[in-house]
């Protein structure tokens, strides 16, 4: 009987690659995508034509609004930086970190893996080309997974969960060269932090240079459609 696993699904480069590396490792993927009043709130779109078109049989979608908290760009009214050279986005925490979201959103996961009988959770975090968000390193990922197993009906019953984070020491441009191998296809996905009304990426904030970044690297053409003059 095929296992199921829990992965968060925003729609984006890297959970896209997580469910493809979920479903070769052998697992049924079970998608959480997180309407959070996110700015970038397309991609939520982006996630359910993803979704269907990688043949996902379950894709649950929970609302919580933290705009209520705020904090970050992508809650409140807070410009989304753009234009930052390579050198400083590896240093300092941006303003589009949003407080405490991956704890949060891996809460949810496990909450639904207790009730879908999965023990594994995938995320897909990455602390290589990435923004600086504390929760994105390792040594978070390994925290959540103790607590999982001290704070859940399943754990304390004998259930052992394993978050995954395979994307973690990945280079953007290898996430991309592995999500190539899969087959995924990267041009329905979205990355963009502040796209336009149609939905088109900026090409211009921390995600967008980044996601540029990785294609350029890894020799494979970009299919994101940017705004013009991005």
């Amino acid at each position: 009987m095929t296992k199921r696993a829990v992965v968060l699904f925003s729609g984006g480069l890297d959970s896209t690659t997580c469910v493809a590396m979920a479903r070769a490792s052998g697992f049924e993927p079970v998608c959480l995508s997180v309407a959070y009043g996110q700015r970038h709130a397309v991609e939520l779109e982006k996630a359910r034509a993803v979704a269907s078109a990688m043949g996902v049989k379950d894709l649950r979608v929970v609302s919580i609004d933290l705009r209520q908290v705020g904090g970050s760009a992508l809650t409140a009214d807070i410009d989304v930086p753009k234009d930052r050279p390579a050198e400083e986005m590896d240093h300092g925490i941006p303003v589009t970190y949003v407080p405490a979201r991956n704890a949060l959103f891996l809460s949810l996961a496990l909450g639904l893996a207790e009730v879908v009988g999965a023990t594994d959770l995938y995320i897909g975090v990455n602390a290589v080309d990435y923004s600086g968000y504390p929760d994105c390193r390792p040594e978070f990922i390994r925290s959540f997974e103790a607590m999982a197993n001290l704070a859940t009906k399943a754990g304390v019953e004998g259930a052992r969960f394993t978050v995954h984070a395979p994307l973690s020491g990945l280079s953007k441009a290898d996430i991309i060269r592995e999500g190539v191998k899969l087959g995924v296809d990267y041009g329905m996905t979205h990355s963009c932090y502040d796209p336009d009304a149609q939905g088109a990426a900026c090409g211009r904030c921390d995600s967008c240079l980044l996601r540029k970044k990785g294609f350029e690297e890894a020799g494979v053409p970009d299919p994101t459609r940017y705004t013009v003059g991005a």
